[in-house]
């Protein structure tokens, strides 16, 4: 690191003290109180979209209860104009992101496009002096996350992960409750993703539309030729895009998991997961997983099980899987996995403790402790997760005091990287030991040459 680009940064950091949309997402509290301390002309900061398709504008709309959406950029132009609409057809539309970043009057920024695209425009942010709310999953490689957090901390930008589990009730009263010993001393932890079927392809390649820049699109990951499935919201089945299922409900799951667990700033010692690909790497065909078993190892906490509950089916659009021989799935789970997660029937966080479970998901808390907790509530003394019961007016109260989010990258990174764990140890066919502190793989070059990916020439990760 140059003393002119650490000098540069803070800076940057000082001046800068400057999908259905319709449907409200059961995340979202209205906040009144939030948001009236933002409606001063002099309280609103100025908000730049990037990425507007169906996350972005929803992302963007509660948004706009605090701020001004004064810019929008998308590489789909139509995109773009679509969201420039949606805000009274007054903010500025750009087809390149970094045209946006070099106006001085854009105080945040919402990041909500593909996967592979979310590290470099959060980094060039916080590197222009604007506040970022990030959507998931965080990176597309591990090492992209060391670099996002070091930079995160040169320049003091705000930057909030759109984990919005975290400002939901139901989900911190989980966590209190665990780490309040409520269910005695954790045995181990599950998570079960919604199973959502990547059976789909081969895709013909056609001719990319006049309104995409297709070359941009693909950013940093391999050269390839056009095909409407590789973009919007199936772009997640492509591995070279992003990490499945498993980075996708993943991070908002094991998220949780480590919460309650208290491992939010550490992570595992060992991973054991294994995947299967309806596509048996067919040509052009979706290459991401969608059932997957892993055992996951910490030091000193339990284990995590971390699986696709099958009977959970999330088709998003592609086809649906037919029944997987006994001998896969025999294979699949292996000789210890507990007989009840092989027909787990719904997706969340389950907890088992010695005394009791607590499963929670987004439908609400389960289990005994959660019930006598209306007469039997936690002391006032009791461990608390912070405050937050709205994760964008969370945000932005941030952006005003220059305290640190609910979501913060320290947190997500570490989030984010069992995910990839995950991932890696499934497509290397093999249990990986990593070391946490360090975090690289333990007497693997093969698996320490997957932290990072190879990056094509112009869209290279810059920190």
């Amino acid at each position: 690191m140059s003393q002119s680009k650490l000098s540069r940064r803070k800076l940057l950091s000082l001046t800068a003290q400057s999908s259905l949309v319709a449907a409200t997402p059961y995340w979202f509290t209205s906040q009144k109180v939030i948001a009236d301390e933002f409606q001063s002309a002099n309280d609103r900061p100025n908000i730049a979209l990037i990425g507007a398709g169906g996350q972005g504008l929803g992302d963007a709309k509660h948004a706009a209860r605090f701020g001004n959406i004064v810019a929008i950029a998308d590489v789909d132009l139509e995109h773009a104009e679509e969201a420039k609409q949606e805000f009274g057809g007054t903010a500025d539309v750009y087809q390149d992101y970094r045209h946006l970043l070099d106006r001085q009057n854009v105080d945040v920024v919402i990041n909500a496009t593909p996967d592979h695209w979310h590290t470099k425009i959060n980094i060039d942010a916080c590197l222009a002096g604007k506040d970022i709310y990030a959507e998931k999953p965080l990176t597309l490689t591990i090492d992209e996350g060391k670099i996002l957090r070091r930079v995160v901390e040169e320049t003091g930008q705000v930057v909030q992960t759109g984990t919005q589990q975290r400002s939901v009730k139901h989900f911190q009263t989980a966590v209190e409750l665990v780490r309040n010993g409520r269910i005695g001393k954790l045995k181990q932890v599950w998570v079960a993703l919604p199973w959502c079927s990547t059976k789909g392809g081969p895709f013909a390649n056609t001719t990319p539309p006049a309104a995409l820049d297709w070359d941009c699109y693909q950013g940093q990951a391999p050269q390839r030729d056009y095909c409407l499935q590789r973009t919007h919201k199936v772009f997640r089945w492509w591995y070279i895009y992003s990490g499945g299922i498993i980075t996708d409900w993943g991070n908002h799951h094991v998220d949780i998991a480590q919460w309650g667990m208290d491992r939010e700033l550490t992570g595992p010692t060992t991973i054991d997961a294994r995947g299967l690909y309806p596509n048996e790497g067919r040509a052009n065909c979706f290459d991401t997983p969608d059932r997957f078993y892993a055992r996951i190892t910490y030091a000193d906490a339990p284990d995590l099980l971390f699986f696709s509950a099958i009977n959970d089916r999330r088709i998003y659009g592609t086809e649906e899987s037919n029944t997987t021989p006994q001998a896969k799935l025999d294979w699949l789970f292996g000789a210890d996995c507990p007989e009840e997660i092989k027909t787990y029937d719904r997706n969340g966080i389950m907890f088992i403790g010695e005394s009791g479970r607590v499963f929670v998901n987004r439908g609400g808390v389960h289990g005994r402790a959660a019930e006598e907790l209306v007469d039997n509530p936690l002391p006032s003394d009791a461990w608390r997760v912070s405050p937050s019961d709205d994760h964008m007016g969370n945000f932005f109260q941030c952006v005003k005091s220059r305290k640190e989010p609910v979501a913060p990258v320290r947190i997500e990174h570490r989030t984010v990287t069992v995910c990839h764990l995950t991932n890696l140890s499934i497509r290397l066919g093999r249990p990986l030991t990593w070391d946490p502190e360090q975090e690289i793989f333990v007497g693997d070059d093969e698996a320490n040459q997957w932290l990072a990916r190879g990056q094509r020439e112009g869209f290279e990760i810059q920190g």
